[in-house]
C-alpha cells in the first residue's frame, strides 16, 4: 500500500461513539445497515490500517469486513442531441 487510501470497515452491532472514540478523528460513522456499523475513512499505510484493526479487536469488535474503496468517479451530464446532429436527412 503505497499514499492515502480510503477505506470502508464493517463491524458487526451498533458502535457507540464512545467505543469508536480512538477512530471518530479519521473516520466517519454510518448506522444506516441495521445491525451494522459501517466506518470510512483515509488509511496511510499497511501500519496505520493494522493499528486501526488492532484497536477495534482489543475492544472485542467483530469485523465483517476490511477493504479499499474507490470514490465514486464523476458523472458526465449528457445533453439530448438535437435533431440536426443525429440525423442525416434534411
Amino acid at each position: 500500500m503505497t499514499g492515502t487510501n480510503t477505506y470502508e470497515i464493517v463491524i458487526r452491532g451498533r458502535a457507540t461513539a464512545r467505543f469508536l472514540r480512538p477512530l471518530l478523528d479519521d473516520f466517519a460513522v454510518d448506522h444506516s445497515i441495521k445491525g451494522l456499523t459501517r466506518l470510512t475513512g483515509d488509511v496511510r499505510d499497511a501500519a496505520h490500517l493494522h493499528g486501526i484493526v488492532a484497536q477495534l479487536t482489543a475492544v472485542g469488535a467483530e469485523l465483517i469486513s476490511i477493504g479499499p474503496i474507490t470514490p465514486a468517479a464523476p458523472q458526465t451530464i449528457t445533453h439530448p442531441s438535437t435533431p440536426n446532429e443525429t440525423s442525416n436527412h434534411p
